[in-house]
């Protein structure tokens, strides 16, 4: 081959195909972790293989979702603390598919820079590692785009995507019905949703991200930034135990918004506020911002992460279950004939 008379080359554009290649291998150990049933092949190829027979399904549907970790990554870029953010991205998409009762196979994510750094993005791919060992599910592939003059020096952006499989006839939801059990499961916070709203909070508090937190130990950014919490596992036992009627991930639009969206036509719920104690990072919110129970309620999740709607003749020995697993169970309401979803008692 001749080289060209200006002698450029494309690191010079601004993108390194080397840094790219040696990221590829600095997160192989860390797939490879996540090698389930079912995976063929490891990373590398221009596409990802995945053996749905070998995973132990005889007549599957297959169930994707895809989700990002939005604005809560602005906090995570302005201090540093990027580790947790993966665990996030795995989390919003894998919580999504169980609520239709499949079971995650493997994940793919999207990792968008301006300027690779093999560093910081093997951490955060490193995370996304730890999200799918958590939720049983492989990382099978991905993309690392570095792409200068799109994004700002520092500043990246992340989306995910995961599938999973179901046999076939035992989709969620099915059987929900007057008088259902509604069981709570905590949260580990503020998770990956309302956080436009959180970092306007932190304005109107004159404090920073290296500030003392004032509802946790340590500073105010790293206990903004614990990851949402994994449900896959737990959530899989119950409903294969039987009597799980539907589940609802608590996400934008809280409480309020997610759990209509399993509930059929012409029911609705009655949640009792008084069932639970709301975290103290959201009494901190609703303090700074003056904030009526009603935002917070359709805005963020408020200590529940995750309602499954049971049978009530199942409801105590499924909440022993779930606990027996490492969850926190309130059993926060019941399924009604009033559409929407009625409050009583008081979080605030």
């Amino acid at each position: 081959m001749t080289q060209g008379r200006n002698g450029i080359t494309y690191a010079e554009a601004g993108v390194d195909i080397d840094a790219g290649n040696a990221l590829v291998e600095r997160i192989k150990p860390a797939a490879k972790r996540t090698a389930r049933p079912g995976v063929a092949g490891g990373l590398g190829g221009f596409g990802a293989l995945f053996d749905l027979k070998a995973a132990g399904f005889t007549d599957p549907v297959l169930v994707a979702a895809t989700d990002g970790v939005g604005t809560k990554l602005r906090i995570a870029i302005d201090t540093g603390h990027v580790d947790g953010v993966g665990i996030d991205l795995v989390a919003m998409c894998v919580n999504d598919l169980v609520c239709q009762g499949a079971e995650p196979l493997f994940f793919l994510d999207y990792f968008a820079t301006g300027k690779l750094e093999t560093e910081i993005a093997a951490r955060i791919i490193e995370g996304i590692a730890a999200g799918c060992e958590g939720s049983g599910c492989a990382l099978i592939g991905g993309e690392t785009a570095e792409m200068p003059g799109m994004y700002p020096p520092g500043d990246f952006d992340l989306a995910g995507f995961a599938v999973g499989a179901m046999e076939r006839g035992t989709a969620l939801p099915e059987g929900v019905a007057e008088g259902d059990v509604l069981l709570g499961l905590a949260s580990d916070g503020v998770h990956s949703n309302g956080y436009s709203l959180v970092r306007k909070l932190v304005e109107m508090s004159g404090l920073n991200w290296e500030s003392d937190c004032p509802f946790d130990d340590g500073d105010l950014g790293a206990a903004l930034l614990i990851p949402t919490r994994l449900y896959v596992k737990p959530a899989l036992e119950a409903v294969r135990a039987g009597g799980v009627h539907a589940l609802a991930h608590i996400t934008g639009g809280g409480l309020t918004e997610n759990l209509p969206r399993v509930l059929p036509d012409g029911l609705g719920a009655g949640i009792d506020l008084s069932a639970w104690e709301l975290p103290d990072v959201f009494k901190w919110m609703a303090d700074v911002g003056g904030m009526a129970e009603s935002e917070l309620l359709k805005t963020f999740n408020c200590g529940i992460g995750m309602i499954l709607v049971c049978d009530p003749a199942q409801a105590d020995s499924l909440t022993a279950r779930l606990a027996g697993s490492g969850e926190t169970v309130h059993q926060i309401g019941t399924v009604t004939t009033q559409p929407g979803v009625q409050y009583r008692g008081v979080l605030l």
